[in-house]
């Protein structure tokens, strides 16, 4: 090969729902469309920065898309180097990882292999890419041995120092690739990222990965650049409503002879876009002007005074993928007293009535009061029954 041209993708998510809806017909979609990029721009090698599965133990669909994807990038031209996040089982992940390398899989989910890089080759040289697997920091420190490290800090700090070691060990201008799953600073963080906090404390400074030519980072759901070399490819799709104005991408890098030489965006297919609404409900489902976000994913803001009934099943007659609703009567509600001024005084049948009047901004009508009245009567003798019961034991 010329040059060593890199596909970079991460925080796949396979078997993540949005709200409920099921994402797995997007999400073979999306991947799908990855292979078609390594086939018409000539990648050699794809990497996926960690969360390949949203959940530890994948369903058997999820499995099934992800192996589909994986046939797909190989089938096109492209080798793989894969390694797990937080979201990922590294040791499921990883099952069978050398069997794989033989087929232009390779699987980096351990700490003892993190400094063991896949290498390839062009007309400059060798290329060596690294994986560093997602480190839990508290058992990281000891399976790397280094106790006195803490948080995400110490334990990448070491395993960069473990690479940077290798590199020093194999031919002079050799270029170099890691894959980490990190919330490095300068990064922005969207709704849908799992926290990595630990005591607090989750970034890492960007310096830890100094020394490398490119630096293919995954966690953070919005494709970044925090420099040239440094860059998050962010999720394939959009996991909450915070990501709705992201352009969804991965990164096409090219190393030349000196290091890295050219990194060109790929906007990605957006098989359902996302789209926020807001009005009184009569409104939204006449409103000729929101045809266009008929077939979005759709967040619905209610303003009317009064809670509407059934209003997410009335919604979906008209938006079928409405998936989030919210209520927000226009003006505000009355400022609401505290527990124990609010029933003080006050009898359990005004007590409920005035809870479901601030919950849903109007008092309960006539057949409702009347229900109330005949619940609470029940209670009250189903709970003198169980009294004289207790007495007569």
């Amino acid at each position: 090969m010329a040059v060593v041209k890199i596909l970079h993708t991460s925080d796949w998510h396979i078997g993540r729902t949005f709200h409920g809806a099921d994402l797995l017909a997007e999400q073979e979609a999306v991947l799908g469309h990855l292979a078609c990029v390594v086939e018409e721009e000539n990648v050699d090698v794809v990497l996926v920065s960690g969360d390949v599965y949203d959940r530890a133990v994948p369903s058997a669909e999820a499995v099934r898309i992800a192996t589909a994807a994986m046939t797909r990038l190989r089938e096109a031209g492209a080798e793989l180097v894969i390694t797990p996040g937080n979201h990922d089982s590294a040791a499921r992940l990883g099952a069978f990882a050398g069997f794989a390398a033989a087929g232009g899989l390779h699987l980096r989910t351990t700490i003892a292999g993190l400094a063991e890089p896949v290498l390839l080759r062009d007309e400059h040289g060798p290329v060596a890419i690294y994986g560093i697997p997602y480190l839990e920091p508290e058992p990281a420190r000891h399976a790397l041995g280094v106790p006195e490290a803490r948080g995400h800090t110490g334990v990448l700090t070491e395993a960069m120092t473990r690479i940077r070691a290798d590199l020093a060990g194999r031919d002079a201008g050799i270029r170099s690739v890691v894959l980490a799953h990190a919330f490095v600073t300068g990064g922005a963080a969207s709704e849908s990222e799992r926290t990595i906090a630990v005591g607090g404390v989750e970034q890492v400074p960007g310096s830890v990965f100094d020394g490398v030519d490119y630096v293919a980072l995954g966690h953070l759901h919005g494709p970044q650049r925090l420099a040239e070399h440094l860059r998050y490819s962010g999720s394939p799709l959009a996991y909450s409503f915070s990501e709705a104005r992201q352009r969804k991408s991965v990164w096409l890098a090219e190393l030349g002879a000196e290091g890295l030489a050219e990194v060109r965006r790929h906007e990605l297919p957006v098989p359902r876009p996302l789209a926020t609404v807001e009005g009184e409900l009569a409104g939204l489902l006449a409103d000729p002007e929101l045809t266009a976000v008929e077939q979005s994913y759709l967040s619905v803001t209610l303003i009317d005074r009064v809670r509407p009934l059934d209003a997410m099943r009335k919604l979906r007659e008209r938006f079928p993928f409405a998936v989030h609703l919210d209520w927000r009567p226009a003006g505000g509600g009355p400022a609401s007293p505290r527990y124990a001024e609010a029933v003080r005084g006050r009898g359990d049948e005004e007590i409920t009535k005035n809870f479901l009047a601030d919950t849903r901004g109007a008092p309960p009508n006539d057949r409702e009061a009347d229900l109330l009245s005949r619940a609470l009567e029940s209670a009250g003798k189903a709970e003198a029954t169980g009294e004289r019961a207790g007495e007569s034991e």
